[in-house]
């Protein structure tokens, strides 16, 4: 039984060539969307650390200057604990 044309080597070649770089455009596309995707989850953590955050200050009844100066305090007293 008759073969079809054999490709060269050089066909061959260029094949898996044009195979690597569609490869890597997929891949550089996935990593532009985990990156993406990546940016996504860090804003709906921070959003939701802020809504607990926000939850937190309401139900200590304090304004967000006295809650602002409570942590300043906090902060300085820790500070001087580090040193």
């Amino acid at each position: 039984m008759a073969r079809g044309v054999r490709k060269s080597i050089e066909e061959k070649i260029a094949d898996k060539q044009e195979v690597i770089g569609a490869l890597e455009e997929r891949i550089r596309k996935e990593k532009e969307e985990l990156q993406e995707l990546l940016h996504e989850l860090i804003n709906e953590q921070r959003v939701a650390r802020l809504e607990s955050l926000e939850e937190l200050i309401d139900d200590s009844n304090l304004s967000l200057e006295e809650v602002a100066e409570i942590l300043r305090q906090h902060t300085d007293h820790a500070g001087d604990g580090a040193a």
